[in-house]
């Protein structure tokens, strides 16, 4: 036996140093001592196995996942010619499209070229009313700024509404069309066919953030309706049962990351809505919570579409910097209407004051049925809070 041997069986064995021959107890634990290295590698090689198998069912998932919606035909996506298509040409001014739409009641419209510019589709983009009137918003927000200095008191607010602002201001009512697309106005114009699928509706609809996606026949290209989001979750639903599709959707949505979780966008209530109608426009989302500034609670929310109001009321945009969010989002939707003849464009939206939400132990089922039943394209992450009645605001 080698020295090293016999120092390193001194150190681990209790034999006498006057006898080093194995005796039949070192035997036994020699042989322990193999059986437990042999189980350590016998586990280490399943718990290998185990982790290949996880990662080739999660892939596998996944490709069961693209396979199944990639079978489902943009046909059977219910609601598509529910919603007119309606469009504004590229040389038409800011002024007339808003009119034309409030009056037509829609809400988007397709932008159709007129320059001739060979562009090979005739529709160049997609955009919404709110948009245009956000646009209207800044505009008159930056000609405060410039005349605030020179003009008189008793000079300023003479215009009442925006209609009547643009009329005013021609140099902004005149605006073209055409011209807003460095603004960021458009959503851009990626149509599907009724053959396409789901999986493409859904690659549109995240890559790009889009709220709506054209559909177009083959034959000829023209546009018969629209995919919305709500849509889309309300199909997607319906796959509920399916092992595959519940392993996703039954995890709380605490286990997903959202990307402003930290610093969650919000505006008071005591601030104008000129304010904050600011930070939608800026930030490019369609909705911005409304909390209390004393209790930081969850009072309310200011979508995009709720600029509409702003044409409804004349005098709500006259009164733009005194009329708080507060006020704003508590006014009476039936009040706002043309003498009741005329449905509002978003009467179909959760009130203002009573914001869609969902906690953090929720699943991301909970959340999609919950967008559904209410009909809202978003929903407020918040707690309940321990010591008030009401919600405080985690995320979107």
């Amino acid at each position: 036996m080698d020295a090293w041997r016999v120092i390193r069986r001194l150190h681990t064995s209790p034999v006498k140093l006057t006898n080093l021959r194995p005796n039949k107890s070192e035997k036994r634990q020699k042989h322990t001592r193999r059986r437990r290295t042999f189980i350590q590698k016998r586990k280490m090689a399943e718990s290998n196995q185990t982790q290949c198998t996880a990662a080739e069912i999660k892939i596998d998932s996944a490709t069961t996942l693209q396979k199944y919606l990639d079978r489902i035909p943009v046909s059977s996506i219910s609601g598509i010619k529910s919603t007119r298509v309606f469009e504004v040409k590229t040389g038409d001014s800011v002024k007339d499209a808003i009119r034309v739409m409030f009056q037509k009641n829609v809400a988007c419209a397709l932008i159709a070229d007129v320059s001739g510019d060979g562009f090979p589709d005739r529709f160049i983009g997609l955009v919404h009313l709110s948009s245009f009137l956000l646009w209207c918003i800044q505009e008159s927000k930056k000609l405060e700024n410039e005349i605030e200095p020179i003009e008189p008191e008793e000079t300023k607010e003479t215009v009442c509404g925006i209609l009547g602002f643009l009329e005013q201001n021609p140099h902004i009512g005149q605006t073209k069309v055409g011209e807003l697309g460095k603004t960021f106005l458009w959503n851009p114009y990626f149509p599907v066919g009724m053959r396409g699928t789901l999986f493409h509706v859904l690659l549109m609809l995240s890559k790009h953030r889009l709220q709506a996606v054209p559909v177009v026949e083959l034959s000829n290209s023209h546009v018969i309706g629209f995919i919305t989001q709500n849509a889309v979750i309300h199909l997607l639903l319906e796959s509920s049962g399916l092992g595959w599709f519940d392993s996703i959707v039954d995890k709380v949505i605490s286990n997903f990351q959202f990307d402003n979780e930290d610093h969650v966008l919000h505006v008071y209530g005591d601030q104008n809505i000129i304010e904050a109608f600011h930070i939608p426009w800026e930030k490019q989302i369609g909705a911005v919570a409304v909390t209390d500034r004393g209790s930081k609670r969850l009072i309310g929310c200011l979508r995009n579409s709720d600029t509409y109001l702003l044409l409804e009321k004349e005098d709500l945009f006259q009164n733009r910097k005194r009329l708080t969010v507060k006020e704003f989002i508590h006014m009476e939707l039936g009040a706002l209407t043309s003498s009741g003849a005329r449905p509002l464009i978003n009467s179909k939206l959760p009130s203002m004051h009573a914001p869609v939400t969902n906690k953090r132990d929720d699943t991301l089922k909970q959340v999609m049925k919950t967008m559904v039943e209410t009909n809202s394209s978003f929903s407020f992450l918040a707690t309940i809070c321990s010591k008030q009645q009401g919600y405080s605001l985690c995320g979107t």
